[in-house]
């Protein structure tokens, strides 16, 4: 997995940067988390956002195994390259898409 998370460093606020196991490596803000509200609500504790961890077997970060966020998602954010195409939302919207994949 190119995207898989080999490394991250807390640097100050809502910031962490994040190195991937190609090499690629950068800074994501976590605060626009903050308005997502569910789980996501946990980050408003600043205490607990900074004891993040790397899931080295899933290849990501999360917070004490209840939060994590898709390595594909933060590679995205920390490289300002994009999702893959297999995660990009088809404009049809995925009832469409999964159609037009799984359709007879």
């Amino acid at each position: 997995m190119l995207h898989a998370v080999t490394a991250a460093q807390y640097k100050g606020e809502y910031r962490i940067e994040i190195e991937f196991e190609d090499g690629s490596r950068g800074a994501v803000d976590f605060s626009k988390y903050l308005t997502r509200g569910g789980i996501f609500s946990r980050f408003k504790d600043l205490a607990y956002f900074r004891r993040f961890t790397v899931d080295d077997e899933a290849g990501t970060l999360t917070w004490g195994g209840e939060v994590d966020i898709a390595p594909e998602t933060l590679n995205a954010q920390a490289t300002g390259r994009g999702l893959p195409d297999w995660m990009e939302p088809d404009e049809k919207g995925p009832a469409s898409r999964n159609l037009q994949t799984h359709g007879p």
